[in-house]
């Protein structure tokens, strides 16, 4: 067993290799039309098994064992504990900064779209996934002995239906869309989704220990907590900007208050504890602490403090731990490799065509709508944290978690260079995706750049 002083040295090394290869990966991604984010899910297959463990294994079991032999028996290796502890953290901390960004205004004036469009977005996948689900586990080899078929379909419903609102949000920043009917609208889809697709896991975990009461708790844990917050704890938090001016004596530079910042930290622990003991996850608590947050100073203040650090330090290490997880071998095999297309087409059709039929049915232009069905096909990272679930608690064997992890990258892989053909589309027929949807470019942004300087003057 490694010592504490080896388990942190060799954690230091591990990391500083994962921001090389971000490094390195990045300009090319970028130039494909990615996001960050993409590069860094790719960083995370390639120091695997299913790249670095194909190439140089001996060197893939150094830097990132996975198992440790104790007593006779193969049992985790405390290091791959470690990066997945951090990995958690940075998710969190992401989740946080995705809710603080949440922009409630533009969703409450589209509620009712939002609601329908969402609906659709999660019971015409939920019921493509539990067909997919029944027909795997006929086939064999896919699901564990602990699952029964009925767990099986859910299993899969979710997988299908759910939506990576942290990586959603990460695309819509990069694109400008947050503070568009399209962007909102996409991140609203995105949580109602994930939510069912937490709570049907919930389910299916439950019911592979014999024990229901643990999706009841989800149920009522969830509903409990997002009153709660949006009620009392909104209330509470909103007397953080007055303790931070009295800290900073009124003062709104760049002087971050010590008590608020420990403050703020408490109550996303809190919640991210929280809904991870009732079982829909601690990704959900840490977004909801983000949305209920006072706007204004103080926050921007935290986000521009810690938003580097978890982005390019902290969230990658989930990524790895997801990667090594994933093994692609097993997808060449000719019975995998054909369960894996069929999932990957009806994931990503299903998907797309029953969120732009309902947003388009609700007044969304067709580039609009469009849009908003190629958004919800982001499922990176949101889906690799329900695989790492399903295999930990054993549901699933590893040939299914490669299948899904691959139908995840690549549906991931495919939503902005997509979302940019909607986007060029729109800005040829002089047309933008605002707050109140589709409408015509402003005059100043249509003009060159120079022409715009000299109108500027002119005024």
């Amino acid at each position: 067993m490694p010592s504490f002083l080896e388990l942190s040295m060799h954690f230091f090394l591990q990391m500083a290799v994962i921001l090389v290869l971000c490094g390195l990966l990045w300009p090319a991604f970028r130039r494909l039309g990615q996001v960050r984010v993409v590069a860094i899910m790719a960083v995370g297959f390639l120091l695997g098994p299913s790249a670095l463990g194909a190439v140089w294994p001996a060197a893939q079991e150094w830097l990132f064992p996975t198992m440790i032999r104790i007593g006779g028996e193969q049992v985790p290796h405390p290091s791959l504990t470690v990066i997945y502890v951090v990995g958690q953290l940075g998710l969190v901390l992401y989740m946080f900064l995705v809710g603080i960004s949440f922009d409630t205004g533009t969703f409450v004036s589209h509620v009712r779209a939002a609601g329908v469009t969402a609906a659709a977005g999660i019971v015409v996948p939920m019921l493509l996934g539990c067909l997919t689900g029944y027909v795997l586990v006929a086939q064999g080899g896919y699901f564990t002995d602990k699952v029964d078929p009925w767990q099986a379909g859910l299993f899969t419903a979710a997988a299908i239906a759910i939506t990576s609102f942290p990586m959603l949000a990460w695309i819509v920043q990069d694109a400008g869309l947050y503070r568009s009917r399209l962007g909102t609208m996409a991140l609203s889809c995105a949580a109602a989704d994930d939510a069912c697709a937490w709570i049907l896991l919930a389910t299916v975990v439950a019911g592979a220990d014999d024990s229901m009461g643990g999706a009841v708790l989800a149920l009522v844990g969830a509903i409990g907590f997002v009153l709660f917050m949006f009620t009392l704890g909104k209330r509470l938090l909103g007397l953080l900007d007055g303790w931070a001016e009295r800290e900073t004596r009124g003062g709104r530079g760049d002087e971050l208050p010590v008590g608020p910042l420990v403050a703020i930290l408490l109550t996303v622990l809190l919640c991210a504890w929280f809904t991870d003991f009732v079982g829909i996850y601690s990704v959900f608590g840490a977004f909801i602490a983000g949305v209920v947050m006072p706007r204004g100073w103080l926050l921007d203040l935290v986000r521009a403090r810690i938003e580097p650090l978890v982005a390019y330090l902290l969230l990658p290490a989930f990524f790895v731990f997801a990667g090594l997880n994933t093994e692609l071998s097993l997808v060449f095999e000719p019975s995998v490799l054909l369960a894996a297309v069929a999932v990957l087409v009806v994931s990503f059709v299903g998907k797309f065509g029953a969120i732009a039929v309902a947003a388009r049915a609700h007044g969304m232009s067709w580039r609009e709508a469009g849009s908003m069905g190629t958004l919800a096909n982001a499922r990176g990272l949101m889906e690799l944290i329900l695989l790492n679930i399903g295999l930990t608690q054993g549901l699933i064997t590893p040939a299914l978690y490669t299948i899904l992890a691959v139908m995840a990258f690549v549906t991931t892989f495919a939503t902005t260079p997509i979302l940019r053909l909607f986007q060029r589309s729109a800005r040829k027929n002089g047309m933008t995706f605002g707050a109140d949807g589709e409408m015509p470019i402003p005059a100043m942004e249509s003009m060159p750049s120079g022409q715009r300087g000299t109108a500027a003057v002119g005024s």
